[in-house]
């Protein structure tokens, strides 16, 4: 067992593993993986247990910004730092609790009042915070008027105010203007240049994405790929099919959100790309694409794993090598039996979630040999 250092673990409903021994964490997702992949030999890798996260969603009180109480929904429970976020969050967190003191904060239970969220985000070269208010409240110009005021006093680079209707609990929205700075922000993975939307998704652990994205390129470096083609399913803003593009004749990312497309494409014009493109595309619509073979790919599904249609049109392009890169151990175990002629070649685990029971797993698939 392990003493928590976090003084509201067990009361936020954050992380939920400190009282386990970091390795003893690690040991556990292994086994996890391991079963639902039958296959024993799993690589680890990980690197801070604390102070990793890139993005905290914060939930508005009348005392301070706060998380979610443990198995309580309407409750929250405010907090002065996480020990899971990264320092420059933390520092960002503090100065807000100060700002905006006895504001207008949103009633889980009643659905009134102006500030909800506020979604704080950071990169090694910028930071930002999108404020989140109920779009229905009665207050919402006092609160765009508190965030202007926010906005001339931070070092915060890129403030947004972003509006969501009272009934939603997402933190996130099309319905958004800036107050300062820009809608993006701009990261670095293996000396490429990645923008994204602050509105959009990027990996929460800066450090441990540029190890999936090194251990990527390792894979691949491993075939003759110079004149075979890369697709690259639920691309996001394209970060493995731009690190990867280099080894291919030419890559397609395809991704059905199209703001994140829309980075994409930058991405790949700033880094001077010339063999890549992407398509705003849902995956079970992928056999509408002509792709070229030989191919290799790159399937980087949600949660809810891959469409069976998406599946479908992967198997009948016969990929030379398929890199499953999974954020759901239980749904990869599903869909690794949908290729029944394919068989497993390596397997790694790469702990971007510590302190949580959560972890990325990449597994390279090649075709059965007979």
């Amino acid at each position: 067992m392990s003493t928590p250092i976090c003084p509201y673990f067990n009361n936020c409903g954050g992380c939920t593993a400190q009282h386990i021994d970091y390795e003893l964490q690690l040991e556990n997702k292994k086994k996890q993986l391991q079963t639902v992949t039958k296959f024993q030999d799993a690589q680890v890798i990980h690197d801070k247990e604390y102070y990793y996260r890139n993005r905290m969603d914060f939930i508005f009180t009348k005392e301070s910004l706060g998380q979610r109480k443990k198995s309580q929904w309407d409750c929250v429970v405010p907090i002065d730092k996480c020990v899971i976020a990264e320092e420059k969050i933390n520092n960002i967190l503090k100065e807000i609790n100060l700002f905006f003191k006895d504001c207008d904060y949103f009633d889980l239970r009643k659905q009134t009042g102006a500030f909800r969220f506020a979604v704080i985000r950071c990169t090694p070269k910028t930071t930002s915070v999108s404020f989140v208010l109920n779009e229905k409240s009665t207050k919402l110009s006092t609160a765009v008027e508190k965030i202007k005021e926010y906005s001339e006093f931070t070092k915060v680079e890129n403030i947004l105010v972003t509006y969501t209707p009272p009934n939603s609990e997402v933190s996130i929205s099309n319905d958004y203007f800036v107050v300062k700075g820009s809608d993006e922000l701009e990261s670095t993975l293996l000396n490429k240049i990645f923008f994204f939307s602050l509105q959009g998704f990027f990996q929460n652990n800066t450090v441990m994405a540029e190890k999936m994205q090194s251990y990527v390129n390792e894979l691949l470096k491993k075939y003759p790929t110079k004149d075979s083609y890369l697709l690259d399913l639920y691309g996001g803003v394209g970060t493995f099919g731009i690190t990867n593009s280099d080894l291919f004749k030419e890559t397609t990312i395809v991704e059905s959100f199209e703001g994140s497309i829309k980075s994409a494409q930058k991405n790949i014009s700033s880094n001077n790309i010339k063999n890549a493109k992407a398509i705003v595309l849902d995956a079970k619509s992928l056999n509408r694409l002509t792709l070229k073979t030989p191919i290799y790919i790159i399937t980087d599904p949600p949660r809810t794993g891959m469409d069976i249609k998406a599946i479908h049109a992967i198997r009948a392009l016969k990929p030379k090598v398929i890199i499953y890169i999974s954020c759901n151990p239980i749904q990869l175990g599903k869909d690794l039996q949908k290729f029944p002629d394919y068989e497993i070649k390596s397997v790694a685990l790469f702990d971007l979630f510590p302190q949580t029971p959560h972890s990325e797993a990449i597994i390279e698939i090649v075709p059965k040999t007979i």
